[in-house]
């Protein structure tokens, strides 16, 4: 069991945009009876969304041994169809509007809460759980891949004790989503509030719709995550003018700021008297690995900060040798309690126990200063080669984005061809004159592609794997 709802009594566990509340009593019995429901440790296929169901569902699964599947809940047809055949779940949890697109299944209706359905399927084969296995995750939060990352009951422990720690997190604490929940950044601010008892206020609204900022100011949402591109987004927004008193902290993760970005938001947090706080990690690492103490989001800009509580991190040069001056890249290697037990990627491979035995080798490349605050330089494979010389693909993006404002890019491409794809056809060869200036190699080797939009999952990321087609 990894959360003790009923300590909590009546206070509010869940608020929704639709006017309903749950108490952490409340939450108790529902939860108790969605698992009663499902009768026996297997196999769920969670569809999710930012509601109540959805929420409740998970709580209901992690904390009585049954085993969820978190998926975005519009998964396109085809791939859910490829994860059920390759996986077999013994039920889906799904919203229940979404009831007939299952009949396919065969599934009978077995149990409903609010907005939500648990359908039984006909599938007779069973595969074996290994008992440490608490949920699994896809590495991105929107994929069709059969390949999820499985997470452990410690691992999930260990993770939410470390950042509500680190955060400072208690019971008047009252989170918005904003983040998917199938997304191990968006769970792990799930996981670190209900440990202590706070208010999760869950909308399925985005930080572009005005009934976002609504419910924001309605429930008194004390906090929020963002990954970078939600805060370039907010800075269009005009959010440094938003009147949100309630507002006591901010969390970034999913990918590195630019270091322009991370400034500001760190001078409106030190001007307003709130926090900003910096964060890194990896759905192979349960969640977080990494942060950046508030007090240090000036004088360490640009910079993720430092290991969380009961984790520890090293860099590794290409031989294999451990790196110990300052200001030297390497892969970063990240060890702790929280990392996870490996990948599956067919339903035998649940059975499987632990393969990393704690330690991470993230592919992230990064450094180190004098005292002892990590930068991530770029992935150890976002690298291309042009005409001999190395090139940083997400320092390619850093920089476009620090010199060009509210700039959509993203640059990718093969050796010798780097494409930097952008939404704006007027800032085609600013931008491409100005990386041949930085990278200083001749303007052939870049190539502006001006597309409708560049592709993101529904965390926010950039699909870099969609931009090949436009190079191969």
């Amino acid at each position: 069991m990894i959360w003790k709802f009923d300590k909590f009594g009546d206070a509010l566990a869940i608020a929704d945009d639709r006017g309903n509340t749950v108490t952490y009593a409340e939450l108790d019995r529902y939860t108790d009876r969605i698992a009663a429901a499902v009768g026996k440790r297997c196999l769920v296929f969670s569809m999710c969304q930012n509601s109540m169901g959805s929420l409740a569902g998970y709580c209901a699964f992690v904390n009585h041994g049954i085993v969820p599947v978190l998926l975005n809940c519009h998964l396109e047809k085809e791939l859910l169809a490829k994860l059920v055949e390759n996986y077999k779940p013994d039920y889906f949890w799904i919203p229940e509007e979404q009831a007939s697109e299952y009949e396919e299944y065969h599934v009978t209706r077995i149990y409903a809460f609010q907005d939500y359905i648990l359908l039984k399927t006909d599938y007779r084969e069973e595969y074996p759980l290994n008992e440490e296995l608490c949920l699994l995750l896809t590495t991105s939060g929107s994929t069709g891949s059969p390949k999820f990352v499985r997470q452990s009951y410690e691992n999930v422990k260990a993770n939410a004790r470390s950042i509500a720690g680190y955060l400072k997190l208690d019971e008047t604490e009252r989170p918005v989503t904003t983040l998917p929940m199938n997304y191990t950044y968006g769970l792990s601010i799930i996981n670190s509030h209900l440990l202590v008892g706070a208010a999760i206020l869950v909308t399925e609204k985005g930080i572009l719709q005005k009934e976002f900022w609504q419910f924001f100011r309605q429930e008194k949402a004390t906090s929020f995550g963002g990954v970078p591109y939600t805060y370039e987004m907010l800075e269009k927004l005009r959010f440094f003018r938003m009147e949100l008193p309630s507002l006591r902290y901010m969390t970034q993760a999913g990918g590195k700021l630019t270091p322009e970005l991370h400034r500001k938001f760190a001078e409106y947090a030190r001007d307003q008297g709130r926090r900003f706080i910096v964060m890194y990690g990896q759905c192979e690492a349960t969640a977080r690995m990494g942060y950046l103490p508030a007090e240090k989001a000036l004088d360490k800009c640009g910079s993720m900060g430092i290991a969380i509580p009961g984790g520890k991190f090293c860099l590794m040069d290409a031989e294999g040798n451990q790196i110990v001056e300052p200001g030297v890249t390497g892969e970063l290697v990240y060890e702790g309690s929280n990392v996870t037990l490996g990948y599956a990627e067919r339903g035998e491979d649940l059975l499987k126990g632990d393969e990393r035995n704690g330690v991470l080798y993230t592919g992230d490349m990064a450094e180190f200063d004098k005292e002892g605050y990590y930068y991530i330089t770029g992935r150890k494979k976002r690298f291309l080669k042009i005409y001999g010389n190395r090139v940083n693909l997400d320092e390619i993006d850093r920089l476009v984005k620090g010199e060009f404002d509210s700039i959509d890019c993203a640059s990718a491409g093969k050796d010798d061809h780097l494409y930097l794809f952008l939404t704006d056809a007027s800032l085609a060869d600013p931008v491409r004159l100005f990386v041949a200036g930085k990278t200083r190699l001749n303007p052939a080797a870049f190539h502006t592609m001006i597309i409708d939009h560049i592709p993101r999952n529904d965390s926010g990321k950039t699909i870099y794997s969609e931009l090949e087609k436009y190079y191969d």
